[in-house]
């Protein structure tokens, strides 16, 4: 993160790309943040709490899956090509691809700075010989990648059903920047959900033991930490909703009375029973998530499931570029 700490007491300067998405978010209406500011540090630490949990399918729906089709995935990708995962996280899927496709080198891109370091360390030493060349960027851009990898062929790694996270149109978006990023030649391993039984999805983003409350929760516990925010965390609840006509989970923060609060300075009034926006997580069916990686730039080349059609992966190749008219 850009966020850089002063140890003379002051408070500590903020990412102002962060700064701008809750100022715009919380005086817009409806009221919504972006989910990609969960993951601070302990947003980061959160998250990996949810995967493990008994309600939460898609961690070891998809690390199943990743597992038995991963010799698959090496005769189609063939070895030598450098690995480059979006939004790396703690990497706990990661091993798996790299031990079965050879790569050239690693590259874990994540906005979360220490957590990244972190996770590439601990990589750099599962993998010893293997080049790890970690970015600390928002990928939703095309990025600039390693110079020390520019040339190879190039394999993007985009588990765990993220690209949900957004709206169609900015999903179509993401796929487009790392269609840039990645080059010509490239192909793109990602994970998406499928739509199922609507009780099972919102035990999975409300799980009993409340975690993932507390993830969404951290939110505002960030604002106040890092843009001198005032709000009455407890004035709030976690929601998630399954929205059939958009095929999509929402998480919202609920307020459970009216409040006031400041950041930075800037005051802010929400109603009870009125809600910030945080995070959407939609689901696919298979013609749709095809057709979401054509308008991305991506061709599908293969596609898997587990048994129960949970979850699904799909391998895709770089569109040609098309011809100037």
């Amino acid at each position: 993160m850009l966020k850089q700490e002063i140890e003379d007491g002051t408070r500590s300067f903020a990412d102002p790309a962060f700064r701008a998405d809750v100022i715009d978010g919380l005086t817009r209406r409806p009221r919504a943040i972006p989910a990609r500011w969960f993951y601070d540090r302990r947003g980061s630490e959160l998250f990996e709490a949810i995967t493990e949990l008994p309600e939460y399918y898609p961690t070891r729906t998809e690390t199943a899956l990743l597992r038995s089709i991963a010799g698959d995935i090496a005769k189609r990708v063939g070895p030598g090509r450098a690995v480059v995962e979006f939004g790396s996280g703690s990497s706990t899927k990661t091993p798996i691809l790299l031990q079965a496709v050879e790569p050239s080198a690693y590259v874990p891109i994540d906005i979360s700075g220490d957590f990244l370091r972190q996770s590439s360390r601990a990589l750099s030493e599962r993998f010893p010989g293997l080049p790890v060349f970690p970015v600390e960027a928002d990928f939703l851009k095309p990025i600039a990648l390693p110079e020390q990898v520019r040339a190879a062929p190039k394999l993007g790694f985009f588990p765990g059903s993220t690209i949900g996270n957004m709206i169609p149109l900015s999903s179509t978006d993401l796929l487009r920047a790392m269609r840039a990023s990645l080059g010509e030649g490239a192909m793109l391993l990602i994970g998406m959900d499928r739509i199922k039984d609507p009780a099972v999805l919102e035990r999975a983003y409300d799980d009993a033991a409340g975690v993932t409350a507390a993830f969404n929760l951290n939110l505002l516990e960030r604002i106040n930490r890092e843009l001198d925010g005032t709000i009455p965390v407890d004035a709030f609840r976690h929601r998630a909703i399954w929205n059939d006509e958009r095929a999509r989970i929402e998480m919202h923060l609920e307020a459970t009375r009216d409040v006031l609060f400041t950041i930075e300075g800037r005051p802010f009034e929400i109603a009870a029973g009125e809600t910030i926006h945080t995070e959407n997580s939609h689901k696919y069916g298979a013609r749709d998530a095809r057709l979401l990686l054509r308008s991305g730039g991506w061709t599908p080349v293969a596609e898997w499931t587990d048994p129960d059609d949970q979850f699904a992966l799909y391998l895709a190749e770089a569109q040609a570029p098309r011809p100037a008219p």
